[in-house]
């Protein structure tokens, strides 16, 4: 198709053509290679160099032939030796028409002449066909493809590239749907879209202790707790990593902190700990997460409720006079290790102003 189109275009386009793309695509590789240290690359970038002087010094001998057109031959030489054959064969008959001349003169004025013809009209003068302005084609041209070569030198530096992708390497979703109406009747609800933002960040991975990943999957929810018949808003977000999930929810209800370390303390749980995380009151504690297996050769039927890996929590107070409700961080792995406490908390201190705000 290039080929094709290259024969088709006039000198005048083709050649100013070649000359830009040929320039363009040999400066960038050049300073690709330059850049990069690449000793093919500057092989490539010489032979375009190279292709390009060739259609320039092309160009210039064209235009130096139109400043110059070469003289047409004329063709006066036939005429002077035809005439002298004329002359050659009037000698040898100058006599048999002396004889005829007579009788035909006679002959001739016996009959009545005829009248004279009219005069043909003028010829109107045939324009010369105008010729394309050579300098007009090679300046559009350049023009034209001057732009083409801006574009593909300075686009990636304006136009957004893979570089200006999530850093964690996935989006949150679009919660489309509308929230319960638990959300509207609860002040200050946020929505799963918001946790997900918020967790999703691109300093997550080395938070979690492992800079060189980057996140495989991140969702959002804009759930009700259990058992509440969907009076008690429950978002929450998850974006998960090889090593670590981290999961993050809130829970608008009116159960405190303090009331929650007592129900850890009669359940048995020994691992737990009170602190204080952003002046509000906090706690971490440990639990199996659940894994259920769903077979989908069976119509996607679920199996049984599995135990899964072991979990660190920290629930974190929505306020800091702790009047009921919690913000809860959850990180767990399937190798079944867990991060240091401190991961918890710096992920806290990053995420939770994001969602609540700064303590206040």
């Amino acid at each position: 198709m290039l080929g094709l189109l290259l024969r088709i275009l006039p000198f005048w386009v083709r050649e100013p053509l070649l000359i830009v793309v040929g320039a363009v695509f040999g400066v960038r590789i050049a300073y690709l290679a330059v850049h990069d240290e690449e000793p093919v690359a500057a092989g490539i970038a010489l032979v375009f160099l190279v292709f390009t002087a060739v259609r320039v010094r092309t160009v210039v001998r064209a235009l130096r032939a139109r400043r110059k057109p070469e003289p047409v031959d004329g063709g006066g030489g036939g005429d002077s030796a035809g005439g002298g054959d004329s002359a050659g064969g009037g000698d040898r008959t100058d006599r048999a028409d002396g004889r005829d001349g007579v009788a035909a003169s006679a002959a001739h004025q016996s009959e009545p002449q005829a009248a004279p013809a009219p005069p043909a009209a003028p010829v109107a003068p045939v324009a010369p066909e105008k010729e394309p302005n050579a300098w007009g084609q090679a300046v559009a041209a350049v023009a034209v493809f001057a732009a083409i070569g801006f574009a593909l030198w300075f686009g990636p530096r304006i136009l957004p590239s893979e570089d200006a992708a999530p850093a964690n390497g996935v989006s949150c979703p679009d919660l489309e749907e509308e929230p319960p109406s638990a959300y509207r009747d609860t002040p200050g609800a946020v929505t799963g879209d918001v946790l997900c933002r918020a967790l999703n960040r691109p300093d997550l991975a080395g938070l979690l202790g492992t800079p060189g990943e980057t996140a495989t999957a991140a969702s959002g929810d804009n759930g009700t707790a259990p058992l509440t018949d969907g009076k008690v808003a429950q978002p929450e977000a998850e974006v998960t990593f090889d090593t670590y999930t981290v999961n993050v929810s809130a829970t608008y209800n009116d159960l405190t902190i303090a009331q929650y370390v007592k129900l850890l303390e009669t359940g048995g749980q020994r691992d737990h700990q009170p602190l204080s995380v952003l002046g509000r009151p906090a706690v971490f504690s440990s639990d199996h997460t659940m894994r259920i297996s769903i077979d989908l050769a069976n119509g996607a039927s679920g199996g049984p409720v599995e135990q899964g890996p072991l979990a660190r929590t920290l629930t974190v107070a929505l306020d800091p006079e702790d009047r009921g409700g919690s913000y809860d961080i959850t990180v767990w792995s399937e190798s079944g290790g867990l991060p240091e406490d401190g991961v918890l908390l710096g992920i806290a201190e990053e995420v939770l102003p994001a969602v609540a705000g700064p303590a206040g």
